[in-house]
């Protein structure tokens, strides 16, 4: 019986030694951070907020790109501490909403044992979840299971990838702590739904990997992206019409961006049916595990921008494999890029008129004019056309009477003819020699400006609204 006692009461021992060590590498983060402006891009503000992050291997700690986005200065604090170190961003992905910070100071990670990384957890998994959520200062566990895991929209991104969803209460504050299952992470904490009851989601630790693997070479690629539209394969007639016997899955291309390395070697009409060796069924899912489906794009996002990854292809009725390079993400398919962080929003003021690139930022902003520029936002580069770019908003004058509607307006031609990207446009509206810059949107509705009248009146305006600078830094230098 003494030695059934002694059992017990070490294993209560070393369970307890092991909780306060976990705790010893959560820490509590401190960000103030610069907020852009989009509809007044001259201008920003200041907005202080905390998160949570882990220590980990390598003298990093891990947390959300979100909790330090845009950040001016960062301070940070251990479990059990009172006093606050400075940090430094040393990696971020935007994309998978992850970062890495870095301490200088040695004195932090002393007696601090770094917190290692499990595997992808399993639907009814327990875990734990530390973090710093409001409510209170000290340090906060809460306990669940995993409920499901499968392709969710990032809020920070607004990009998908493979997230866990856990029934762990999580709240603001909670955001880049670690959720742990046998004493090792298996996620960090991103975003909760509101007005759900505990719906909460967390980065995989195989997205965690993949971001600190890119990041080793000290450049962060990203996650890559096939750059194909795709049609789901569950429609009974297109079935039939395309050949296919009961046998074959996969998804229909309709489209190949221009800018990918498949442009040129797949066709319209060609059927995608694996991925790295993985079928593709006609709804578009792959198996991961087995009975567990998620989005093809998940053996897509294991592999690093620059490796080769095999596809299966049906074409005219035959089985072809194909092998290709990744290089292209997000941003080089679309027109309009996808959620900046951590830049100014560029801009240039012409005669009182506001000119932007449009970015998701900027429509994000606003709800003026959202259907049409919600369009635009799903629309692909090509080559004569790179990005879009709006006239934000008219500052009230003289010369601008009448024009003073004009807000979110995307903007097709610029005297008469068409632009690649912002930077084309700034180039030719600032060197033009014209009597008069034409604007002109893709239903032939103009706004017309005096060259001369603009140049003169520019000083006085700007004074007027109190703005010094009539473009973004990028374009003053």
């Amino acid at each position: 019986m003494k030695t059934i006692i002694m059992i017990l009461l070490s294993t209560l021992i070393l369970n307890a030694n092991s909780e306060d060590m976990t705790k010893q590498a959560i820490v509590k983060i401190y960000t103030t951070a610069k907020i852009p402006n989009y509809q007044e891009p001259w201008g920003s503000s200041m907005r202080n907020s905390t998160g949570s992050g882990s220590i980990i291997e390598g003298g990093y700690i891990l947390t959300n790109a979100h909790v330090v986005a845009n950040q001016a200065f960062i301070e940070v604090q251990r479990y059990g501490q009172r006093k606050r170190y400075i940090a430094k961003v040393y990696a971020v992905s935007h994309q998978a909403d992850l970062a890495l910070l870095k301490v200088e100071e040695d004195i932090f990670w002393s007696g601090v044992t770094p917190l290692k990384f499990g595997d992808l957890p399993k639907v009814e998994q327990r875990i734990v979840v530390y973090g710093y959520p409001m409510g209170g200062n000290t340090l906060s566990a809460t306990i669940g299971v995993v409920s499901r895991v499968e392709h969710h929209t990032y809020a920070h991104s607004g990009e998908a990838f493979l997230a866990v969803q856990v029934d762990a209460a999580v709240n603001p504050g909670n955001s880049g702590g670690p959720a742990l299952s046998d004493g090792k992470i298996v996620g960090v904490v991103m975003q909760v739904i509101s007005k759900s009851q505990n719906i909460g989601y967390l980065v995989p630790i195989s997205m965690v990997r993949h971001f600190i693997k890119d990041m080793k070479d000290g450049k962060y690629d990203g996650f890559s992206d096939l750059g194909l539209g795709t049609q789901k394969l569950e429609n009974p007639a297109m079935r039939r019409y395309y050949g296919l016997d009961a046998n074959a899955s996969g998804k229909l291309i309709d489209k190949i961006s221009a800018n990918s390395s498949l442009f040129g070697v797949l066709k319209d009409g060609d059927i995608l049916t694996s991925v790295d060796g993985h079928k593709i069924e006609n709804d578009g899912t792959v198996e991961f595990r087995k009975h567990e489906y998620t989005h093809y794009q998940y053996f897509v996002d294991a592999y690093q921008m620059g490796d080769k990854i095999k596809l299966g292809i049906i074409r005219d009725k035959k089985r072809i494999d194909i092998e290709t390079e990744l290089n292209i993400k997000a941003d080089d398919i679309f027109l309009i890029k996808t959620t900046r962080y951590d830049t100014a929003p560029r801009y240039f003021i012409y005669g009182g008129y506001i000119f932007a690139p449009l970015s998701r930022n900027l429509i994000l902003s606003t709800k003026r004019n959202r259907l049409t520029l919600s369009y635009l936002a799903s629309k692909w580069q090509t080559d004569e056309k790179k990005e879009s770019v709006v006239l934000l908003k008219v500052l009230a004058s003289d010369m601008s009477r009448g024009d003073n509607s004009f807000g979110m307006w995307n903007i097709d031609k610029l005297n008469g003819k068409s632009f690649k990207d912002f930077n084309e446009f700034y180039e030719r509206l600032n060197n033009s020699k014209e009597k008069y810059i034409i604007l002109e949107d893709n239903d032939g509705v103009k706004v017309i400006i005096d060259t001369k009248e603009a140049k003169a009146k520019q000083p006085n305006i700007l004074k007027k609204y109190n703005i010094v600078f009539d473009k973004s830094i990028d374009l003053r230098n």
